[in-house]
């Protein structure tokens, strides 16, 4: 067989290999020319038995234990009279050694990747004496790596992203791939990286795991995600080395290199003239490839004649551009728009700038529908005057509403009653002439914001509306009084001249240059002999005392009367009523006490005092009213009065014996002899008078053939019944048996058919016992039917 070069080449490495192990695992011995060894007193001599360090192969598969090496001393004569011993790590577990012969063998397969050495000690004992004839001796047992682990990704899968239209060799992402082995002894964990998947789009550098692109302008449009395989191989990636592989996700990122284009060169849209402002017209879109920042775009009008009346805005979400109205729209004025529109790409990439504008055009043509529009006023606002004086049916104005269609419609007006509750005006139909319907004033009602309603003849749906804001113009029709009520007083110990009051007057009127009042006594009163009036040409009067001497037991209140009159034309006049009050004031003329009454009453209580001592005395009496009530309640009894009805009292006992098994309270005996005849009882329900017949007695016979009996003969009965429940309703028997002592439980015995006993005294009872009648009554009227 002929060898390649390559093959023999490794054959000679694999050969150079094992001659360099088993050289290294011969100990090599060196003879001491000095004395032996003796371990007395403090005399030390040279050890005579040294060795390297031993050397063995992991992941030995054989079945005997795994020669390592020999340990021998000088000492030895092969007699037999030395002993080797073996401690420390492995010693006994995984590390033998013949103790005749010194012949250390691994008993376990190793493993380098677990423990690449161990550290143990060696000494040679006098067989005889146990004693050392040699000191203890430190070795170190390497474990010799093989190719025993493939490479491993630990931070696999990978997912890298590159920008599309990237030029040959950039870099996407590096993969590292970890070998266990020994890096410092042969080729084992030396990787080569290679692409198994992915290729001709990328590649993988062999030595530091980098991907790279292979191919100009991916294009993310077309394609945006790659998957890729890298393979590691340890060994250099020769033949016969391990291998181990991931995956990487690489994705294509977007970059702007696709311009914006409108499906369509123009678009066409019919919208309606009564279509309100701030509304959406239409909503274009230009197709952009790109994704994210990269597709967002502007809108904007570039030309047309519906520059003022249309504006185009951008959504942000969707990208689209939304044309809506900023004027409102007229089809007997102008009845279609074009619109040149422009959308270009927010963000450009100057890379691309090549592939084209990153804009695009398009004709947008707007048809204005024709509308049934209501008809529309002359102004928006009317104002009008009217003086209040105005008689009924005085004209205030005029309003004026056309119908904007082609048709122009006549038109038709009305008052809002709504804006108009007290139908104050009246406007004619045809004319749109507004009148007084009621007399008008300025003092209740200054302005009147009244809604018109024109309306089409033809089509009364169609309904305007303009506002008419109404003033009315003041007439002095309003006399003047007090500006607020006067708490007058006047000290006993007044002088004559004191000022004592300081009056002022109020108008409702309102007179283009204001009011002007002037104050002075009536006739009547000019001549007292008590007070008197100063005018102080500012529309406010003076009241001053005229004698001095005031005393509250002759007169204790007087009345001045004023006279007040306004400035307008006609001018109107008001006789107002001052009250002065005499009191008893202190050193700085402060009123103390105004009221006769109090010489006359004597020195005691206030006033205050007097209402605690009532309201303490109301406390007391509730009290005394909460005591006795709650005693009362205390002695009412705890039952019924002895001639309280308790009929209708429901009283439940929950005693209910022992049963069959109480054989002590009853004698049970009596309950089981159905042999007995029972006897004509009297029902305790009814009058003793009234009797009825028993049941006739069934005969001695067994348990079983006298229930049968007895359900069959209510069944019988339940049939002939005209009164009975319905055939499928369930009817319980509460029968004991035939003959007991104890007799019957069940009040079926009340209702029987063999009973002739009359129930229809019941009905005499009263209502309380009309339920019982109709149950046990006999008639027509039955309780089922």
């Amino acid at each position: 067989m002929k060898l390649g070069k390559v093959e023999f080449c490794h054959f000679l490495q694999i050969l150079a290999l094992f001659l360099c192990l088993s050289g290294m695992n011969q100990a090599e011995i060196t003879r001491s020319r000095s004395k032996p060894y003796f371990q007395s007193g403090r005399t030390r001599t040279k050890r005579s038995w040294v060795w390297n360090q031993f050397f063995v192969l992991e992941e030995y598969m054989g079945t005997d234990p795994l020669y390592v090496g020999k340990l021998h001393s000088d000492v030895d004569k092969g007699d037999g009279s030395i002993k080797y011993i073996l401690s420390g790590e492995g010693a006994s577990s995984i590390f033998i050694i013949d103790e005749n012969t010194g012949d250390i063998h691994a008993t376990k397969r190793l493993d380098r990747e677990e423990q690449a050495y161990y550290t143990l000690r060696a000494q040679a004992l006098d067989r005889l004496t146990n004693k050392p004839v040699e000191p203890e001796s430190e070795f170190v047992i390497k474990i010799q790596d093989i190719n025993d682990n493939e490479p491993k990704f630990l931070d696999g899968p990978y997912t890298a992203g590159v920008p599309e239209m990237s030029p040959v060799g950039t870099s996407v992402v590096q993969v590292t791939a970890t070998d266990a082995d020994d890096p410092t002894y042969g080729n084992s964990a030396r990787v080569v990286y290679s692409i198994l998947q992915g290729q001709p789009y990328f590649s993988v550098e062999p030595k530091t795991g980098v991907i790279k692109t292979a191919l100009p302008n991916m294009d993310r449009e077309a394609k945006d995600q790659y998957l890729l395989v890298i393979q590691a191989k340890d060994m250099v990636g020769q033949n016969g080395g391990l291998s181990g592989t991931t995956s990487v996700t690489v994705t294509l990122t977007d970059v702007n290199d696709n311009p914006p284009r409108f499906p369509r060169r123009s678009y066409q849209y019919n919208v309606p003239e009564s279509l309100p402002v701030a509304s959406v017209v239409a909503r274009i879109k230009a197709a952009d490839a790109d994704v994210g920042p990269n597709a967002e775009m502007e809108y904007k009008i570039v030309d047309g004649d519906g520059l003022g009346v249309f504006k185009i805005s951008v959504d942000k979400d969707t990208q689209e551009g939304i044309i809506t109205i900023q004027k409102e729209l007229d089809f007997e004025a102008k009845t279609s728009y074009t619109l040149r529109i422009e959308a270009a790409n927010m963000h450009v990439d100057p890379r691309f700038l090549s592939l084209g504008p990153f804009s695009d055009m398009t004709t947008v043509k707007i048809i204005v529908e024709d509308v049934d529009e209501p008809p529309v006023f002359t102004s928006r606002l009317y104002s009008m005057v009217v003086s209040e004086a105005a008689k009924v049916g005085t004209i205030i104005g005029t309003v004026a509403a056309h119908d904007p269609d082609a048709s122009n419609s006549p038109v038709r007006y009305s008052i809002d009653r709504n804006t108009d509750l007290e139908r104050y005006f009246n406007i004619d139909a045809n004319s749109g002439v507004i009148t007084t319907a009621k007399s008008l004033d300025r003092e209740t009602n200054a302005i009147h914001n009244i809604t018109v309603l024109a309306m089409e003849s033809q089509n009364p749906a169609q309904i305007g509306r303009g506002y008419v804001a109404i003033t009315i113009l003041d007439i002095n029709d309003n006399a003047p009084e007090f500006a607020m009520e006067y708490e007058t007083t006047v000290c006993e110990n007044a002088q004559p001249g004191q000022v004592i009051q300081k009056i002022s007057a109020i108008d409702k009127d309102d007179p283009p240059n204001g009011h002007q009042f002037y104050f002075s006594l009536t006739a009547e009163a000019a001549n007292n002999h008590n007070f008197t009036l100063q005018d102080n040409k500012d529309n406010t009067a003076t009241v001053l005392t005229k004698r001095n001497g005031f005393r509250r037991q002759e007169q204790s209140v007087f009345y001045l009367p004023i006279f007040i009159v306004d400035s307008g034309s006609p001018s109107l006049s008001s006789t107002n009523t001052l009250t002065i009050r005499v009191c008893d004031c202190d050193a700085d003329g402060i009123a103390q006490t105004c009221n006769a009454e109090a010489y006359i009453l004597p020195a005691g209580l206030s006033t205050g005092a007097l209402i605690a001592i009532l309201a303490c005395v109301l406390t007391l009496l509730v009290l005394v009213l909460l005591i006795v009530t709650m005693r009362r309640r205390k002695k009412e009894p705890l039952i019924f009065d002895e001639e309280r009805d308790i009929r209708e009292n429901i009283v439940r006992y929950d005693d209910e014996g022992g049963g069959e098994e109480d054989t002590e309270a009853f004698d049970m005996a009596a309950l089981r002899n159905l042999n007995i005849m029972r006897d004509t009882k009297t029902r305790r329900d009814v009058t003793p008078e009234i009797q009825f017949l028993s049941r006739p007695t069934f005969k001695s016979i067994p348990d079983n053939v006298i229930f049968r009996e007895f359900i069959w003969e209510r069944l019988k009965e339940a049939d002939v019944d005209p009164c009975a429940p319905p055939y499928d309703s369930l009817q319980t028997y509460a029968f004991e048996g035939n003959g007991s002592v104890a007799e019957s439980l069940s009040s079926l015995d009340s209702i029987s058919s063999n009973s002739d006993q009359n129930y229809d005294y019941l009905s005499d009872w009263g209502p309380r016992f009309k339920r019982l009648a109709d149950m046990y009554g006999t008639g027509p009227d039955c309780l089922y039917s």
